[in-house]
């Protein structure tokens, strides 16, 4: 619980900021610029998060493997308010001219840094307590966080999207950002009544905390640092895609209402907590890759008709699209990767592993995914069918990285190094 509500409230945080960077920033804080021009830099503010999101990770992960999970999780999570309530606090471009999106940007990298340092705590604190054999299923609820918390933006987006667009606009969206402090003080008093996890005590009792742990981990295990990533970008793209840059494009390509986008999200969130403790706990029974490639090839073989579907233009098409992409696809594909990714590290710089893997692959996987989009629709005349076919190329690269990778199904996390011999991979 202390890792899916904590979680979930970062993510709330982090993912506001998407929203609100397809339907307000471009209107309020880079309203000197015309169409394309500022929906491509609110989305380039969006990217900037992810740019600081490796750097919070190594930090808090080079301190977590050293000090352990428990004050680095704390610290992120007040990182993560402050600069939500700020940005809900922040004036507009109107008001103080270009010292708006400057501070806006600042924002999002104090943002960036406060989940990048959240992932991998969140994740350990999770795995490093669970049965051998429920590893998956404990894990995903760390990654319960991400569609959880964007079903709570969307959802606040939803009700305040309601008001008239002169509230909405002028304090209606500030609301969103602003009640990110209540969050703040629920998350910390869960996690306050956490002690810190048994894998990490093991280390510190057994005197190998590793001094410089990236420097480990890089001697020890850069291949699984690599591969890793790699299965990482199917799950941030088909994130990214359907969370944040199909919501721009039926709104401003389209120019239909943005509750038709903001209801499909809400819907495939909504499906995605429920799929992503199912797909772990199988995962769990039949092994980690079996259950992340169904996700993938799903991902793969449905590029094309999410095209289509949104292109029609038909609001029971764009629903349909962004429930399967974020509710089936991203849910698959998501469960096990908690647990996969923690059985391929050693304890003792497994928080940097994780958070490095996470967040300097969430670069291309995730941040800068609407700007590919954005720039390969103007390739398409406006159409998505570029856009699918980068979709293809993505789940090809992750399928082919996972492959390459062992089953790590019942590994014991003390001996990761040592590669025991797994539990069978089932067919």
């Amino acid at each position: 619980m202390a890792s899916a509500v904590g979680a979930t409230i970062e993510w709330y945080d982090f993912f506001l900021y998407g929203t609100a960077a397809a339907v307000v920033f471009d209107r309020l804080y880079f309203n000197a610029l015309d169409g394309p021009a500022a929906q491509i830099a609110a989305f380039a503010t969006f990217a900037v998060g992810f740019v600081a999101r490796p750097f919070g990770g190594l930090i808090f992960g080079h301190f977590g493997d050293r000090v352990g999970r428990k004050t680095m999780l704390l610290l992120t999570l007040v990182i993560m308010g402050v600069g939500t309530t700020l940005i809900g606090l922040l004036p507009t471009y109107d008001s103080i001219g270009v010292a708006a999106p400057i501070l806006l940007v600042l924002l999002r990298v104090l943002q960036g840094i406060g989940v990048g340092g959240e992932y991998g705590g969140a994740v350990l604190l999770a795995v490093e307590y669970a049965p051998a054999r429920r590893r998956g299923f404990f894990g995903s609820f760390a990654h319960i966080g991400v569609p959880a918390g964007l079903l709570l933006a969307s959802l606040a987006f939803s009700l305040v999207g309601m008001l008239p667009d002169e509230q909405f606009y002028s304090w209606g969206w500030r609301a969103c950002f602003v009640a990110s402090t209540v969050l703040l003080a629920v998350g910390a008093w869960v996690r306050l009544s956490v002690m810190e996890t048994p894998a990490f005590q093991e280390v510190q009792k057994r005197g190998a905390v590793s001094r410089i742990p990236l420097r480990d981990l890089l001697r020890e295990q850069p291949r699984p640092l690599l591969l890793g990533m790699g299965t990482r970008w199917i799950e941030g793209f088909t994130f990214n895609l359907f969370s944040v840059y199909l919501l721009a494009y039926v709104v401003t390509n389209l120019g239909l209402p943005r509750s038709w986008a903001l209801n499909g999200i809400l819907i495939g969130a909504a499906l995605g907590v429920v799929m992503v403790p199912l797909a772990g706990a199988l995962s769990d029974r039949v092994g980690r890759k079996p259950v992340f490639r169904l996700g993938a090839w799903i991902g793969l073989l449905f590029a094309f008709p999410t095209a289509l579907l949104v292109q029609s233009g038909s609001m029971w098409g764009i629903v349909l699209a962004l429930v399967v992409g974020l509710g089936l696809v991203d849910g698959i594909v998501y469960g096990p990767l908690a647990a996969f990714w923690s059985e391929l590290f050693d304890t003792r710089y497994r928080y940097t592993a994780l958070s490095t893997l996470y967040q300097v692959s969430g670069i291309v996987a995730s941040g800068l995914t609407p700007l590919i989009a954005a720039w390969l629709v103007t390739l398409g005349d406006g159409t998505l069918w570029w856009v699918a076919a980068y979709n293809v190329a993505v789940a090809a690269v992750s399928l082919l990285c996972a492959r390459l990778l062992p089953e790590t199904r019942g590994i014991p996390l003390e001996t990761v190094t040592r590669q025991p011999e797994p539990l069978p991979e089932a067919a």
